[in-house]
């Protein structure tokens, strides 16, 4: 594994998100849309685990976003960032947040 500098991780932008909306994407039953609010802001997301959770596990959670992360277009949809998840076994485990931090907290 290779290593990273401070300096790297600082340029990293981590933020609290809350999903306000999320749909399946036709003909692609392992990826979702979500969309995500931090303060004014309003973001969509492809996600990865479509075949392991609904949509509306999604809603009203509020998760970690790499924030400035490279937008890029997936299943013909512009994804701005990245949600966090842990794998295991090819399952990913969404972080998540109590509800008492604000979306557009700075995660550090």
């Amino acid at each position: 594994m290779s290593e990273v500098s401070i300096e790297d991780f600082l340029k990293l932008d981590f933020r609290i998100v809350e999903v306000t909306r999320a749909d399946r994407i036709e003909h692609k039953p392992r990826i979702l849309a979500v969309e995500v609010e931090m303060e004014a802001e309003k973001r969509r997301i492809v996600v990865g685990g479509g075949e392991f959770y609904d949509p509306e596990f999604f809603v009203g959670k509020k998760m970690v976003l790499l924030r400035n992360l490279r937008p890029k277009k997936i299943s013909g949809i512009e994804s701005e960032g990245m949600l966090l998840a842990a794998d295991v076994d090819g399952k990913p485990y969404w972080l998540q947040v109590e509800d008492g931090v604000p979306s557009g907290s700075k995660v550090r």
